[in-house]
């Protein structure tokens, strides 16, 4: 079974079990969700603050004592119950370990895909050891075959070649 990252336990928000997520995946923190940590499953009982840097308090987490003990622990939803994203849109373990190609040229192949301010971007490792940033865009990405593991880019409008 696939769990999705979603985010850490940050720091507590007052006494009744609430706190910050680090690193969080806002449309994976719903309230109502399931989650998982630390090897129990919580449901999501309560979500404030911004996308950017939201409050969250689960199921079965009481109080400040409970989220220190917690700080730092991952946060993870289950696949099954991670929303439907629209066409066009894929989760990082979809795109992982595709070949991303130039038309013909092997490119190298996507190591992550990073949530940045601006755009979804791929982390492509080259074969020679290095990296290139390519961001979810139709001018740098020509098509997508998550079921052929191929992802194939315009080198020259990234600068290239």
């Amino acid at each position: 079974m696939v769990d999705l990252q979603a985010g850490r336990v940050g720091r507590p928000h007052g006494l009744d079990g609430s706190f910050y997520v680090t690193d969080p995946r806002p449309r994976l923190l719903q309230t109502g969700t399931p989650v998982r940590l630390a090897g129990c499953a919580r449901r999501i009982v309560r979500r404030a603050g911004l996308d950017a840097r939201p409050i969250l308090r689960l199921e079965g987490i009481e109080d400040r004592t409970a989220v220190e003990a917690l700080r730092g622990e991952p946060l993870s939803v289950p696949l099954a119950d991670a929303p439907s994203l629209p066409q066009g849109e894929w989760w990082e373990h979809e795109l992982r370990g595709c070949a991303v190609l130039d038309g013909e040229r092997a490119v190298g192949t996507v190591a992550a895909l990073l949530e940045l301010p601006s755009c979804e971007v791929l982390r492509v490792a080259r074969p020679d050891g290095g990296e290139l940033l390519v961001p979810l865009v139709k001018d740098a990405i020509r098509s997508v075959d998550v079921e052929a593991g191929r992802i194939d880019i315009d080198l020259a409008f990234l600068g290239q070649e």
